[in-house]
């Protein structure tokens, strides 16, 4: 069911505002070891990075917010490599997504983040994914660019298919850029559902509830039948399981 507008504490507010330059600090803390095991390894090692030290950085801060992280895995074994794709209506789900250390994962993440030195830094040396999401003919471009080094490398990609956290009703629109990566790659399609994040942070700034998230990861879905005519009633079928997740009736 769609949620009503949060109401937040004074106690709230004060673990919000100390929560992002406490997830800042532990960045800079890390940020010379990660350059350090990046260096040596000449790059080698981004995977541990994503999978170790990413964690090591989100969870303390969701601790910090007061909230309670679980993964849920509805399936014996996650699938690599794949596309993954999560619901994303709220600011929480940046911190959520990290704190999950998927394997051989790299993010597609809005090109603004890199307005952030270290941000910038990191995601390139990790070879995390910048695009414009305003612009839809640039967006693919880069995409289509990086998928020779995925599928190189045996990477996965997390995609959000809503495009930004701003976006009418529960569940919003589904774009088809992750759905053609995942043709064009070859991958199956792996359903995230975060529950409790909208819930507990609706809003435009990080200013949430104490309360519980997690993260549930469904089994894949096979892309391999898939053709460009059929696209958009798969990708509705795939939209359909995300409104049952979240209780909207459809």
């Amino acid at each position: 069911m769609a949620a009503g507008k949060a109401k937040y504490t004074t106690g709230d507010y004060i673990r919000s505002a100390l929560s992002m330059p406490f997830f800042f600090l532990l960045l800079l803390l890390a940020t010379p070891v990660i350059l350090f095991l990046l260096i040596i390894s000449f790059g080698k090692l981004s995977n541990f990075v994503v999978e170790k030290i990413a964690p090591l950085l989100a969870k303390p801060t969701l601790a910090v917010l007061g909230i309670s992280f679980r993964i849920e895995k509805h399936v014996d074994e996650i699938t690599s490599p794949a596309v993954f794709i999560i619901n994303h209506s709220s600011t929480l789900d940046m911190l959520t997504l990290l704190a999950m250390g998927l394997p051989r994962v790299r993010f597609v993440a809005k090109w603004q983040f890199q307005y952030n030195p270290l941000f910038l830094l990191l995601g390139r040396l990790t070879g995390q994914v910048f695009i414009r999401r305003e612009q839809s003919e640039k967006a693919i471009k880069t995409l289509q660019r990086v998928v020779s080094r995925i599928q190189k490398d045996k990477l996965s990609l997390m995609m959000a298919p809503e495009g930004s956290r701003k976006h009418e009703g529960v569940i919003g629109p589904f774009k088809k850029g992750p759905f053609r990566m995942a043709m064009e790659l070859g991958y199956p399609i792996v359903p995230i559902y975060f529950e409790g994040n909208r819930e507990l942070s609706s809003g435009k700034f990080l200013v949430t509830n104490k309360g519980t998230c997690t993260a549930h990861i469904h089994p894949p879905i096979d892309t391999s039948n898939w053709t460009p005519e059929s696209m958009d009633q798969q990708i509705a079928e795939v939209r359909k399981h995300y409104l049952d997740w979240a209780g909207v009736e459809h």
